[in-house]
């Protein structure tokens, strides 16, 4: 388990990265704009699968081996989500998943996961960072593997315990942190191009205040067959 101080002092080093990183990308993206007289920052490229992002939203993700129980919309602090009450063929297993797709040109992936623990009103522990990789999809506009870096941790109330795992999802990766978003959406944008995304959250009910360790096997499953869904029809 995460130490606060420590959690806190690599919150506040990656909000100083982020912010530096921006600064620099905006000197990169203005000077051309004073010279030329045309801000790019004002009118990004459009996204071009768009339309897939907000069909997202309102009708959920089909999954392999997963069946759909529930799909709603759901407002979270503001955001619109879709909320899809899953689970596994054969089995007894069952998921919540959250999806949160990109609305806008300029809309940006600056979903703060404390407003998700809000919303379930959890008390957090066991907190790590997971690591996995996903195969290109048949359907995938890319060859290249996806590397994701995702949230991983036991989240609890007096009622459930759930197992949570979070990232941004994009075409060819994901990370918990929108900060590699940022960089590789303004190195497409110098080419009139764009790097849509997906924020996503996967809930895993499991014992009461157990260990989350016990089920990572799981959920290391489904996040590779989110990721791979996604990219195969959305991204």
């Amino acid at each position: 388990m995460i130490s606060f101080s420590k959690f806190l002092k690599e919150r506040q080093l990656s909000q100083v990265v982020l912010l530096l990183l921006l600064l620099v990308l905006l000197t990169m993206g203005a000077l051309p704009g004073y010279l030329t007289g045309h801000w790019e920052w004002q009118e990004p490229p459009p996204v071009i699968n768009l339309k897939n992002l907000k069909e997202l939203r309102h009708n959920g993700l089909s999954l392999p081996g997963w069946q759909t129980i529930e799909q709603r919309e759901e407002v979270i602090s503001g955001h619109k989500w879709s909320y899809q009450v899953i689970t596994k063929q054969g089995a007894k297993t069952q998921a919540i998943l959250l999806l949160q797709p990109q609305n806008g040109p300029q809309d940006q992936p600056e979903v703060e996961w404390t407003e998700i623990n809000s919303w379930g009103q959890w008390d957090v522990a066991q907190y790590r960072s997971a690591e996995f990789t996903v195969k290109p999809p048949q359907a995938s506009k890319s060859n290249a593997e996806a590397k994701i870096k995702a949230r991983f941790f036991r989240a609890s109330t007096k009622q459930q315990t759930v197992a949570v795992l979070q990232w941004y999802a994009w075409l060819n990766g994901g990370n918990q942190s929108p900060l590699p978003w940022f960089f590789r959406d303004q190195l497409a944008q110098w080419r009139k191009n764009r790097v849509p995304w997906v924020a996503v959250s996967i809930l895993l009910p499991m014992e009461p205040f157990g260990k989350v360790e016990t089920t990572w096997q799981e959920a290391h499953s489904l996040g590779e067959t989110v990721q791979a869904a996604l990219m195969a029809s959305v991204l």
